[in-house]
């Protein structure tokens, strides 16, 4: 229960709260939230990147708390969509999160293409396959609150319960025309088991906790501004120090200093497209049915 002292703010998954009451966990027992601590991360979304409209404005807090991002993509079956992980990595670096990139169905397509387009990032990322030991991305676990985010039909659910096998999330399959179905359907929190190669006592020795999230297909900015926008793409942040003051970065900007940037090969052309793409959307302009994809990307999808 929540106190009514708490008005209507809201608790989430990932809040520290103090209660009052029976805390012992028996069949029964009932106690009351008090208190809800002050949020060192904050994880939010919205449904689109238009702040103008209603979907726009409602903002949606994800999860609060987290130490890092797990964007779980598929390789194939679905294929991965860069633009959608670029979102996921803008909402990252906004929250002050750490992103972790997670590559599953490794078996039926290499990771070089979603790997070549963040080669500039330096992004840390485990490959997963059904016969993976798993043994890396639970060391990239290990005493730390991670939120895992994905498609519906990547296997995140999957790869929960193979984490966490008393889990029992709901697995769904991927429809004939590479969309996945969506089998979570609330954010839960799960410990995770003691990693067997820390050291006692050690932060990496805790077991750590994944919240799993519904799987979502768009991951609205409307909450980010124009310039954290840009921090979600590192390999552009350099190229702006040439900009004229005031300087939009859209391809409208004659003087914009990222056309030569990516002109002289230091950046993907891709990257600067979908970072205008979401500078686009954010006014209105995007495609508000398929915000996560990125034209003419070839790792985009159908």
């Amino acid at each position: 229960m929540r106190a009514r002292e708490l008005g209507r703010k809201s608790v989430v998954v990932g809040d520290r709260v103090g209660l009052v009451g029976d805390t012992s966990g028996a069949p029964g027992a009932l106690a009351r939230i008090v208190r809800i601590a002050e949020r060192r991360s904050v994880l939010r979304r919205t449904a689109e990147d238009d702040a103008t409209t209603a979907e726009g404005r409602l903002e949606r807090v994800v999860v609060a708390n987290a130490d890092q991002l797990v964007i779980v993509s598929a390789l194939a079956d679905p294929p991965p969509r860069t633009g959608f992980i670029d979102r996921c990595l803008v909402a990252a670096y906004d929250a002050d999160i750490e992103p972790l990139l997670c590559l599953t169905k490794a078996d039926l397509a290499g990771p070089e293409a979603v790997l070549g387009y963040y080669t500039e990032l330096e992004l840390p990322y485990v490959l997963i396959r059904p016969d993976s030991d798993l043994a890396a991305l639970r060391a990239l676990l290990a005493g730390r609150v991670s939120v895992m985010v994905g498609h519906s039909g990547v296997g995140k659910s999957t790869l929960v319960n193979r984490l966490v096998p008393e889990a029992d999330r709901a697995v769904g399959t991927v429809s004939a025309i590479g969309r996945g179905r969506h089998t979570s359907t609330s954010a839960v929190a799960l410990g995770l088991p003691p990693h067997p190669q820390g050291d006692p006592g050690s932060a990496q020795s805790a077991p750590g906790w994944i919240i799993d999230t519904p799987g979502v297909r768009s991951f609205g900015l409307a909450h980010v501004s124009a310039e954290s926008l840009l921090h979600g793409f590192p390999d552009l942040v350099e190229a702006t120090v040439d900009c004229p003051a005031n300087c939009q970065h859209t391809a409208e900007e004659a003087d914009c200093a990222l056309d030569a940037w990516v002109a002289a090969g230091k950046a993907d052309p891709r990257r600067l497209a979908s970072y205008r793409r979401l500078l686009a959307s954010r006014s209105g302009e995007g495609d508000a049915r398929e915000p996560e994809r990125n034209p003419g990307d070839p790792l985009a999808g159908s």
